[in-house]
């Protein structure tokens, strides 16, 4: 019997447009007068979910995937019972617990001990079940010094720890998890994982995994749905649903970031673009792909001195950087009054999956910068969808930034 039963389901909102251009909200005032000048409200039906129908079996890890405003979130919160569909039906055999939103289910004035028993009796758990694993999730949590601290002390990363480290030691039958796992830092991302593949395995629990992380999802899943404008676009395989989702979405996300006219700057960065092999524009790449940034520039007066850079980020901490006058860097550069497109490949090849950024700044070397976009940057995905290229590249549990593969020579002792 299946642990999951979705049959026909869909989910309508109805969204109020103001042909006064007011505020989202009224007030009795606006009532009045929108009465009495005979100002009226438009409504628009959305459809969030449309005819939704699939089946999870026991023990299965079924990753959701799909863009910004696919669905996906309230797919969940349907299964959860936090809303109710306005059609069709979703049946689930079993205890559920859910991580959707950072700190749901804690109270920020209690301690996080009080809030492990108080999240754990929401979840259906009694208090023997929740004493009896109590050291496991604290321990999991890694937050036993802030263990009797008020939650409203707890950074949002804590408050994913422990709220994760609950929902997964008080064994659900079925566990539902998004996005939120990306808070937390890399190695409790790593150890969530493979708490997910533990408990699957282990107990034949039932896991649905919301992330754009494609690399997780490719890890940890045995089954994608990707979902799109509320509809399900494909249920399989999970590299099949990967190419799929990634080919619709290469030139649909943001590839291309353009700034507002500086017209009293002596230079500025005009445009900064992401490219694939063949000059389309990209921003999500293959491990064995080339990568190529293009920038427009624009000087408004010659400039002695000129220096153009781009810097390639990680979390928001710079991890590359390069200038166009590295092979000059002892002669003074001049540059005319003119609109200038420059191009260069990033090094991708020695980077490991996961979310990377572009910026770009011009100015005089050993000056501060005319004009940097350091701060506002382009983002782009570096993602393994093939296990073959585990071959030549890292996998994204790995610590460390790089994906350089070097031999180890053995040495005899003495």
């Amino acid at each position: 019997m299946s642990i999951i039963k979705v049959e026909n389901l869909s989910k309508k909102y109805t969204i109020l447009h103001r042909r006064d251009g007011g505020r989202h909200y009224l007030t009795l005032r606006d009532e009045l007068t929108n009465l009495i000048f005979g100002r009226r409200s438009t409504k628009e039906d959305v459809w969030v979910l449309k005819n939704m129908s699939f089946q999870i079996e026991p023990g299965e890890i079924v990753g959701i995937i799909g863009p910004n405003g696919a669905g996906k979130t309230t797919l969940l919160k349907v299964l959860t019972k936090i809303t109710s569909p306005t059609e069709g039906r979703a049946i689930i055999n079993g205890r559920v617990g859910s991580l959707l939103e950072v700190g749901t289910g804690f109270h920020p004035e209690l301690t996080g001990r009080e809030n492990i028993y108080l999240n754990g009796a929401i979840l259906g758990m009694k208090k023997k079940e929740i004493e009896k694993k109590f050291n496991q999730i604290v321990d999991f949590a890694g937050i036993e010094k802030f263990l009797d601290t008020p939650a409203k002390r707890y950074s949002s990363g804590m408050f994913v720890r422990l709220a994760f480290s609950v929902a997964a030691h008080l064994e659900p039958d079925v566990l539902l998890v998004d996005e939120v796992l990306a808070v937390g830092d890399a190695e409790f991302q790593k150890k969530s994982l493979g708490r997910m593949k533990e408990i699957t395995e282990n107990a034949q629990r039932t896991i649905l995994f919301v992330s754009h992380n494609m690399d997780a999802v490719r890890s940890l899943c045995d089954r994608v749905i990707l979902i799109d404008k509320g509809r399900i676009k494909y249920i399989g395989d999970v590299k099949e649903g990967i190419d799929k989702y990634l080919s619709n979405q290469k030139h649909s996300s943001m590839t291309r970031k353009e700034y507002s006219i500086k017209p009293e700057s002596v230079g500025q960065v005009r445009s900064i673009e992401l490219k694939d092999q063949s000059n389309h524009s990209c921003n999500n790449f293959q491990a064995d792909e080339r990568a190529i940034v293009e920038v427009c520039f624009e000087v408004r007066q010659d400039i002695n001195g000129y220096e153009f850079e781009i810097c390639l980020f990680k979390n928001n901490s710079p991890i590359w950087l390069s200038s166009d006058s590295d092979f000059n860097y002892f002669t003074s550069i001049k540059k005319e009054k003119g609109i200038y497109k420059k191009q260069i490949e990033l090094p991708i090849n020695l980077l490991k999956p996961g979310n990377y950024a572009i910026g770009a700044r011009i100015g005089v070397r050993d000056q501060v910068p005319i004009d940097s976009q350091f701060n506002d940057v382009l983002n782009f995905n570096l993602i393994l969808s093939d296990k073959k290229l585990l071959n030549t590249t890292l996998h994204p549990d790995r610590l460390g930034l790089l994906a350089v593969l070097k031999e180890w020579k053995d040495i005899k002792n003495g």
